[in-house]
């Protein structure tokens, strides 16, 4: 395995680690071990922890956008920010993903963490205004209800919001009375 592929392999490995502890409750050495490697080859890899859950948020991201441009190209001249939509809802049955967007945002009291995150969120922003072609206030209410449906999926909302769950929680789903 080349140096590159074990990058790779090791990043998904800590990706859900990282969803779990975050920044600074994970361990590298749980981290290296599950890779079946040395903590000291995967400082070699890495340099740092923080380099390595940079590398994560950036797994992130690509994922997060490689999503939205599939669904915008299978979407055609139809309604590419509703598949890019409901890709990302697609996204979110994947808990760990979920999890380590949660702790991306939760990590960004560190500069460096903070200027990465900023950095790749405003690509992702300029790409889906580019791949949409809608209009700022769609864009933004696009981003906004992403961000709603993070917290949900992160309390399990949906199942709060059941046929006999509680009706604040189909409210803040669905819009219903």
């Amino acid at each position: 395995m080349s140096a590159e592929e074990r990058r790779a392999e090791i990043v998904e490995i800590a990706l859900s680690e990282f969803a779990i502890g975050g920044l600074h409750g994970t361990s590298t050495e749980v981290v290296a071990q599950r890779a079946g490697i040395s903590q000291p080859y995967l400082f070699r890899l890495f340099g740092t922890k923080k380099e390595l859950f940079l590398a994560c948020i950036g797994r992130c991201f690509d994922r997060t956008e490689g999503a939205f441009r599939a669904a915008a190209e299978g979407a055609g001249s139809g309604a590419p920010l509703e598949a890019m939509g409901n890709a990302y809802v697609e996204l979110l049955a994947d808990r760990e993903l979920l999890l380590s967007q949660m702790q991306t945002y939760a990590a960004c009291g560190d500069d460096e963490i903070r200027a990465v995150v900023r950095r790749r969120w405003g690509e992702l922003y300029r790409t889906v205004e580019r791949l949409s072609g809608a209009p700022a206030d769609e864009v933004r209410a696009f981003f906004a209800t992403g961000m709603l449906l993070n917290v949900a999926a992160a309390i399990d909302l949906p199942e709060i919001a059941g046929p006999k769950g509680a009706a604040w929680a189909r409210r803040a789903l669905h819009g219903e009375q």
